[in-house]
């Protein structure tokens, strides 16, 4: 039943007139059962008992095993989460932030846009401010404050009613491109809903709450004041938010995020006591992907096929994850790949695994090939923010030790809202730095591609998509100190209409392929903004801060479709995409022989893209057999004249000069001799050039 407005009224009437201060110094076993402190924050005392932590019906992956818990000391929580008003007094200068977004605008409304480290330093200042424990909650502990004593999925039961719905959906907030509905702005004043039977107010749904833990598995067996493990990427929050899906905000639904991360849906709710003296849990076994890494520098690393003969093999699965898999890898679709060649001869491919692609549960999976092994091994979890989507990954190896690995943070689910977090690792993936976010505002053009490189001048390039669509460009991101400080150039340059000869201040399409010419300017290539029914082509001379427009020589691409633009360690640029589905492309053999062939080919240019002399389709050709591409390829066949039909591709090149490129599902192993053998382009005028 809904509380009215007077009723509420009348129910705070009687708490205040219940309520005590807390004696200066009072020990945590002598709490009051309800209690305002020096800044109006009301508490109400939670006493010790047991529950089952997690969900095992209907719950996700990470909620299990469902274990007992033991809470053995009673605490006081705050019977609703830290308003504007309260943190202010703490942090005058966040009532800045007041409104960001249209949320949390008045002096009672739930406070966001605070980091995990934000929340620490408030109850840290309160503490000393009235010489008392005030904490934030261990996960633990707000679980089993939020059930109150119940079972079910939500504290009223198995359903949630409707006065806790604020905006329940997969929300595209704050991209404007979206429905106005999507990005519905709600009130979050604190206290409006009914409380659970032990007092406390929004534990479900209105803003997401930091908790102490670090994020990491559950283990099996009755635990006593778990505190979480030791260390971990991510800091836990809980209770779900507005923006979001109803089922994330059940009881045991676990949610994290990087501790440095802020949005508008994570704020935070304290308590009282002191911390349980429980030793953390150890840090979380490292995945497949990571386990006995070799260090040492294989002797034959740049011994090569001979370069003058043609080299080919493939194609070859290399996402390998069990049938029915249900998180966190997810058997159901598997897409959006970077690769990199490690410095011990590894190649380490990741990629996004989920049920949905704009769903929270999207993660960052990733397998590793071993030095001198045929086979990649099976995919194991590589990176993920719990219930956060993770759009999307990139690569780039420095060519001495250091791995960069880029990606994606949404402030919840899609694509939409994402900052850009950087990971290195200096020791062939075996161990990374914690994500550090380089573009922390949760927004567009945050999107990392896989086409990362350094110039000639030593800056890291970062193409990011700048728009959520499938078309509307990608911008740069540069870092000229090896990635300690990153740039926006064009932040502020013109806004591109894509048409020939136009100039702007994004890349024409998205997903874009970047590479340096030798005169120091930048050429790319991307998915959509077609110019005259071509794909676009798109040149900046000043490093990024504008791009001039123009049709290329190739088709253009789409849905489930992504190029590969890069230098060859030989010279030549190499360009790989697909031919039209239908009308697919003519080359010319040797023989002087025209033949149609369809999907994925590469293209060579030996004069800086001004021409495209060589082209070929990217099969062993042979007899016509049917292969799955998975993402969002499926089933194809491939022969002499069909390759694979879409796929987002990635690619490295080896020391020992062979070109590694997979798709979605594919891998595939040729060197430049094999790319020149055979076939050519047939001749025709080719629009465009730098």
């Amino acid at each position: 039943m809904k509380r009215t407005g007077p009723a509420i009224l009348a129910i705070c009437l009687l708490m205040l007139l219940s309520r005590s201060t807390l004696p200066e110094g009072l020990p945590s076993g002598r709490l009051p059962e309800r209690f305002v402190n020096s800044i109006g924050m009301d508490f109400v005392r939670i006493e010790p008992g047991s529950f089952l932590m997690g969900q095992e019906e209907d719950g996700d992956w990470d909620e299990r095993p469902v274990h007992k818990v033991n809470i053995t000391t009673p605490f006081c929580m705050a019977v609703t989460e830290v308003s504007n008003a309260q943190y202010e007094q703490f942090d005058s200068e966040h009532r800045k932030l007041r409104g960001k977004l249209g949320f949390s605008e008045g002096d009672n409304d739930a406070v966001v846009f605070v980091r995990w480290y934000d929340a620490a330093g408030f109850c840290e200042w309160l503490s000393k401010k009235e010489n008392k424990p005030y904490r934030l909650p261990t996960e633990a502990e707000w679980e089993y404050a939020c059930r109150a004593g119940t079972t079910t999925a939500y504290h009223t039961g198995q359903t949630l009613p409707k006065e806790f719905h604020k905006n329940v959906r997969m929300s595209w907030f704050p991209d404007s491109a979206r429905s106005r509905k999507d990005a519905e702005v709600v009130p979050l004043t604190v206290g409006q809903t009914r409380p659970n039977s032990w007092g406390l107010f929004d534990m479900h749904g209105n803003v997401e709450e930091w908790c102490y833990d670090w994020y990491g598995s559950y283990e099996q067996g009755e635990q006593g004041d778990p505190v979480g493990r030791a260390d971990g990427d991510f800091k836990v929050t809980r209770g779900g938010s507005h923006g979001t899906e109803l089922r994330y905000l059940r009881c045991a639904n676990r949610l994290g995020t990087l501790p440095e991360d802020k949005s508008w849906l994570i704020g935070f709710r304290v308590v009282l006591g002191q911390m349980p003296k429980t030793r953390p849990l150890a840090v979380s076994t490292a995945p497949l992907n990571r386990q006995n890494v070799k260090q040492q520098i294989p002797a034959d690393l740049t011994k090569s096929p001979d370069p003058k003969k043609a080299y080919f093999k493939g194609p070859r699965e290399y996402v390998k994850i069990p049938p029915g898999s249900n998180g966190p890898m997810y058997s159901k679709h598997n897409h959006d790949p970077a690769l990199v060649d490690c410095a011990n001869g590894d190649l380490l491919a990741i990629w996004y695994s989920c049920r949905s692609e704009p769903g929270r549960e999207l993660t960052i999976l990733g397998s590793r090939l071993r030095y001198g092994s045929e086979r990649w091994e099976p995919a194991s979890v590589f990176w993920g923010a719990p219930d956060r989507n993770d759009h999307a990954p990139a690569f780039w190896y420095d060519g001495q030790k250091t791995i960069y690995h880029f990606n994606g943070l949404s402030a919840g689910a899609t694509w939409g809202s994402l900052a850009t977090v950087m990971r290195v690792s200096t020791d062939s993936g075996a161990r990374w730095s914690k994500g550090r976010l380089i573009n922390p505002e949760h927004g567009l053009r945050h999107m990392p591609v896989e086409s990362v490189f350094r110039t000639r001048e030593g800056f890291i390039i970062l193409p990011c998509d700048g728009v959520t669509g499938g078309s509307g460009g990608t911008n740069i991101h540069i870092s000229r100190d090896a990635g300690v400080t990153w740039a926006n150039p064009a932040a502020e340059g013109p806004r591109p209409n894509f048409e020939p000869g136009a100039t702007g201040n994004l890349i024409a399409g998205i997903h874009a392929g970047v590479v340096q010419l030798k005169d120091g300017s930048l050429m790319a290539f991307g998915r959509g903004n077609n110019i005259n029914g071509r794909m676009p082509m798109s040149i900046s001379r000043d490093m990024s801060r504008t791009w001039t427009y123009s049709a290329s020589p190739f088709p253009p691409i789409g849905g489930g479709q992504r190029l590969i633009l890069r230098r060859l360690q030989e010279g030549p640029i190499l360009f790989v995409s697909f031919a039209d589905r239908k009308k697919g492309m003519m080359l010319i053999d040797t023989a002087g022989n025209k033949r149609q062939v369809y999907g994925m080919f590469a293209a060579l240019s030996f004069d800086e893209g001004k021409t495209w002399p060589i082209k070929r389709l990217i099969t062993d050709g042979g007899p016509a057999r049917e292969l799955d591409g998975g993402g969002n390829t499926g089933r194809f066949v491939m022969d002499e004249t069909h390759a694979e039909p879409k796929g987002y591709l990635a690619a490295t090149q080896t020391p020992d000069g062979l070109i590694r490129l997979i798709s979605s599902k594919q891998y595939y192993v040729f060197n430049l001799a094999w790319l020149k053998q055979g076939v050519q382009a047939a001749k025709a005028k080719e629009p465009g050039g730098p």
